[in-house]
């Protein structure tokens, strides 16, 4: 209407009388001109109520994949609200060891079972694929008694029950021991990103512990070998068989929890496997995933994150505040 009324005031300078023959071409188009109508705020509002709406940023910025393979992490709450100046702290941060701290499963743990194997002359030799399919069995010796069950006992080994739970035992001792000597060689070398998030935790008073079903010699050599005795003294281990029921059963985390006086749901767990997973999970903890040789194509749906490791800078995926904000918003691969 507005527009309307414009153009009506205005025909008046608009009417011009035909132009003779010998009018010139420059003298027809020499028209005044007509001010462009300004939108009234009713118009301007119209306007912007058929904009598309922006989209709210993420309570957390996505970690995308790119070409050096870092994870896709999309944020649950698609229109979350804008993230506070300050993400609170976990009160606990729990590593597995192996796979996580150090990649140890196939040229390490396999490696020492097989050395202990050909030792005792069992006539048995654990190949790649057999072993990643063995790990979905928490705990060595747990791990090595499943097999034989289902394979058949050495000949060498004992017949009653009691006495194969010796056997095992002094197997798992012995592989325990060679493992031990591969990691005081420093053959395996931590993660990325291990020591830098661990330095960062202990800088901010987050305590920080080691839960793993592996033994807790083996598990306190790569604490004290590999992360260094300043670093070592400041982290709890719980290992081994210091729980009955190992992973996924989540009564590792949960002793780490009471013993270092913290509510489960203020904890974040780094994992590498859907068994270790599902533990934290079942403690009521956070948990991000870092991918190891062995549990690439495992299945991690119920994981806060997931990521291919921590990584160190300028190849980071993660730090400590982002693990705070998995306290806030839950994340999911």
């Amino acid at each position: 209407m507005a527009i309307a009324a414009t153009l009506s005031s205005s025909t008046s300078s608009l009417l011009v009388s035909p132009a003779s023959p010998s009018t010139s071409t420059n003298a027809r188009l020499a028209l005044p001109l007509v001010p462009r109508p300004r939108s009234s705020s009713s118009s301007r509002a119209r306007a912007a109520s058929i904009r598309p709406p922006r989209p709210r940023r993420l309570a957390a910025a996505a970690a995308t994949a790119d070409a050096r393979g870092r994870t896709s992490v999309v944020a649950r709450s698609a229109a979350a609200s804008p993230p506070s100046p300050a993400s609170p702290l976990p009160s606990a941060l729990l590593f597995d060891c192996d796979g996580v701290l150090v990649d140890t499963e196939k040229d390490g743990h396999r490696i020492s079972f097989n050395d202990t194997f050909q030792e005792k002359e069992l006539g048995v030799t654990w190949d790649v694929d057999l072993y990643g399919e063995l790990l979905k069995i928490g705990g060595g010796k747990e791990r090595m008694t499943a097999y034989f069950n289902k394979t058949g006992w050495p000949e060498k080994a004992p017949k009653s029950e009691e006495e194969r739970k010796k056997f095992i035992a002094s197997l798992h001792k012995r592989k325990t021991e060679l493992f031990m000597a591969l990691i005081e060689k420093k053959l395996l070398p931590l993660r990325p990103g291990v020591a830098k998030l661990i330095d960062q935790a202990l800088a901010k008073g987050v305590q920080v512990a080691v839960c793993s079903t592996s033994n807790e010699k083996a598990v306190s050599a790569i604490v004290s070998c590999l992360l260094g005795p300043e670093r070592a003294e400041k982290i709890k281990i719980f290992a081994g068989d210091v729980v009955p029921r190992k992973k996924p059963d989540p009564a590792i985390y949960l002793l780490a929890a009471s013993t270092l006086s913290v509510d489960p749901s203020s904890c974040v767990v780094v994992e590498d496997s859907a068994i270790g997973l599902a533990a934290a999970k079942a403690a009521g903890m956070k948990c991000i995933v870092t991918k190891s040789g062995y549990t690439a194509e495992e299945d991690f749906v119920n994981a806060d994150a997931v990521f291919d490791c921590i990584g160190d800078p300028p190849e980071e995926r993660f730090d400590l505040t982002f693990c705070g904000s998995l306290l806030e918003k839950q994340y999911v691969s």
